[in-house]
């Protein structure tokens, strides 16, 4: 350790400008909501008169959007941002001294997550800005593809170019798939020289990665030539074969050197044991895998681990993570280190919200202020020692115990091996509860950062202004809905687990922290008083029986100012986190899609799950789209064209409130002079069934204005439409 810089910290933490503010005008929302309460109270209809339980329906739904704001201004008091000092670090430390660090890519079917992506987020890791002896990088392929396989083969070979390539010319970012397909910068006419030869290559690679994937197979001329693919000889299917392990790359060994003479990586595929008789608990089993797998390869003490289709775009990320865990200050009270993760497949306004720009620019600020982020399972530096059951308090210390693989075989060594990866090695261990990824839930990442979180260490948000990872997001509103119905379901078991962070995690954690998970645990049940809100006081239109306050009652003015105050407050924190205003907009179509969908769905499988009825299955979301799919999805039209009952509720909900609206409309006319008097009433009950209307207008069209194939399907368009019907004849007559 050099002496400059030695007493000065590796990173610094801001706390977000503006709080006091921001908290006066949170009082005064909750001043608000406080009289809309005292509202409903006072005015709850007599035993004898019209809509006395639904005005009770208003009030507990009320309460309930009253308390769950609540828990969201927990993640909006303490803000605070951090800035790291690479200069320092590299000052401070010599290649030597840092730590090594194993990055771990999942893949799960080599359909839906296309081997050559995954390759591409495989290169895009082992070109780090980080000593390549140091840095060791697994593939989980918990598909067991000898496709997958294959790709891995062919960019073992391409790395000994690109990686060079890369560090000769400092390239951002190090996919070559994202980098040849933008517009690079060519300093010179060497460099030009050395593009066309690598791009050459590349394009070499691809084709015989696509080849091999078009053919389902690779070719006899191929196979032949790695006895890798040996081990696929009693493969019988992807749920049914040994453990598979090849050491493509050997690290260690002094001849495993790129076109420069640099030493190369180390590279593995590991694709562990399924039998259909044993559980393989899914993502974090593959990962629990890999962490014994690499203790005796590499046994890097930082762990990254990211999804197959969340590429490296930030070459410095691994400094960065280094700048918190080697802070001579703070850096042992640290556990892991959350980046941002970004989207490069997102529309101009953000068709299906899938950027998460709220959750990721603002609320995850918010975590960070009460001792640290959740685990979301992808962009993640974690110490290993901690990861595998390390107590906090004790004494953290960065050193190797590297199992050199040049004292044997590869060949050896991966045959012993391979009982780490077996489907019966975690029987009678604590593989899964206290070490390594909690089992259990399907939101495994977010339970393994909250057990350690309750042990006392720390946590990081990183949000560096070249973002850190960049994937893909959803491109079709059912793979939306799914996401959100696996996340919202694993939430809420969590949070009604015995480890909850409502009662469990009480004085382990802050209340602050405390209260934002409890604030995504609780996604799932806002479904009831969502549903409750968007069809019932559009239906009790059609009774003529009002819900809320005339526009002439002072009363009126705590409904009108809070959600003026909410929404003018949501959409500037959007715009501020860098969206559009028809973004915006989208986002709250989303949200109302999400809570009276994907979190009703949610709930009642969670609920399902809990009383011993139904078993909860990890869903893993598409990474390729249907080319008419996805040029629907860049001109923004939304996409249905499936008969999901998720499509069947939403296009209810909305023609629900589409035919309440239009007899309404009819009725004032019809009633003429008393319009005014009719409209003064019920004024706040009309505003909503239209905004409703209007946020479903896309919805509309896919059931009755569209051609193309990804409108609603014409079945479910009647089954829609004669529910509705039904349902406002039903509250018509009673």
């Amino acid at each position: 350790m050099g002496k400059e810089g030695k007493h000065l910290p590796l990173f610094e933490t801001k706390r977000a400008k503006g709080r006091i503010i921001y908290r006066l005008f949170s009082v005064s929302i909750f001043v608000g909501i406080c009289l809309i309460l005292v509202y409903r109270v006072n005015h709850i209809p007599k035993p004898d008169e019209d809509g006395r339980w639904v005005w009770i329906g208003m009030l507990v739904a009320e309460l309930w959007f009253g308390f769950y704001w609540l828990l969201t201004q927990a993640l909006r008091w303490n803000l605070i941002y951090r800035y790291t000092f690479k200069d320092r670090l590299s000052k401070r430390y010599e290649d030597d001294d840092f730590p090594g660090v194993d990055i771990f890519v999942c893949t799960a079917d080599p359909i839906i997550e296309p081997p050559k992506m995954v390759i591409n987020t495989v290169l895009s890791v082992m070109a780090y800005d980080y000593p390549p002896e140091k840095l060791s990088v697994y593939l989980s392929d918990d598909g067991g593809s000898e496709i997958t396989f294959y790709a891995l083969l062919e960019a073992s070979k391409f790395a000994k170019y690109w990686l060079p390539y890369c560090h000769k010319f400092d390239l951002e970012p190090r996919s070559p798939a994202a980098y040849f397909s933008s517009t690079p910068v060519i300093r010179d006419a060497k460099q030009a020289s050395e593009f066309v030869t690598v791009k050459k290559l590349y394009e070499e690679m691809e084709n015989h990665i696509e080849i091999a994937t078009k053919l389902g197979q690779i070719p006899e001329e191929e196979r032949s030539k790695h006895k890798g693919f040996s081990q696929w000889d009693s493969y019988s299917s992807r749920l049914d074969h040994d453990t598979i392990i090849q050491i493509l790359i050997d690290g260690t060994d002094p001849n495993s050197t790129d076109a420069a003479g640099c030493i190369l990586p180390t590279l593995v595929y590991l694709a562990r044991e399924k039998r259909p008789q044993h559980p393989h608990n899914f993502k974090a089993g593959a990962m629990n895998a890999l962490i014994r797998v690499s203790s005796k390869i590499s046994n890097g003490k930082i762990i990254l681990n990211v999804d197959c289709d969340m590429y490296s775009n930030n070459s410095k990320s691994i400094r960065d993570a280094l700048c918190f865990f080697m802070d001579e200050d703070k850096g042992h009270e640290i556990a892991y280190i959350q980046f941002l993760q970004a989207f490069e497949d997102i529309t101009k306004n953000e068709l299906y919200s899938g950027s998460y720009r709220i959750e990721l620019e603002v609320e995850f600020h918010g975590f960070d202020g009460y001792g640290g982020p959740i685990y979301i399972g992808s962009g993640c530096f974690h110490r290993r020692d901690i990861l595998c059951g390390s107590k906090f308090g004790n004494e953290y210390k960065i050193e190797e115990k590297k199992e050199y693989i040049g004292r044997r075989s590869v060949r050896e060594l991966e045959e012993e091996l391979k009982v780490l990866g077996s489907c019966t090695y975690e029987k009678t261990t604590t593989w899964g509860k206290e070490k390594g990824l909690r089992y259990d839930c399907l939101v495994e990442d977010v339970a393994t950062g909250l057990s350690i979180q309750l042990q006392g260490w720390k946590s990081v948000y990183f949000n560096p202004s070249r973002p850190a990872f960049i994937g893909l997001t959803p491109t079709t509103l059912l793979q939306t809905l799914v996401q959100q119905k696996r996340w919202c379901e694993g939430h809420f078991q969590l949070f009604m687990s015995k480890y909850s962070p409502a009662w469990y995690a009480h004085n382990k954690i802050s209340l602050g922290l405390q209260l934002g998970y409890c604030c995504y645990g609780l996604w799932a049940p806002s479904c009831l008083p969502t549903l409750y809100y968007s069809v019932v006081p559009s239906l009790y239109l059609l009774k003529g029986i009002p819900l809320f306050p005339k526009i002439s009652s002072p009363w009126f003015m705590p409904f009108a100012y809070v959600v003026m105050a909410k929404y003018t407050y949501s959409l500037a924190e959007f715009l501020y986190s860098g969206g559009t205003i028809l973004g915006w907009w989208n986002h709250q179509r989303i949200w109302l899609y999400k809570r009276a969908c994907s979190y009703l769905f949610g709930f009642v499988d969670a609920i399902l799950n809990l009383l011993g009825f139904s078993k909860s299955g990890f869903v893993i979301t598409s990474k390729v789209a249907d080319e008419h799919v996805f040029e629907r999805y860049e001109k923004e039209i939304m996409e249905f064209g499936s008969s999901s009952p998720m499509f069947t509720l939403l296009a209810t909900l909305a023609l629900l409130n589409l035919n309440s609206f239009f007899r309404v409309v009819k009725e004032v006319v019809v009633v003429g002079e008393g319009a005014a008097r009719f409209c003064e009433e019920m004024f706040l009950q009309i505003v909503l069934c239209l905004v409703l209307i209007l946020i479903n207008l896309p919805l509309y069209q896919g059931l009755f204005l569209r051609k193309d194939k990804g409108k609603m399907p014409a079945s479910l368009t009647v089954k829609a439409v004669g529910f509705a019907l039904f349902v406002c004849a039903f509250v018509a007559l009673y």
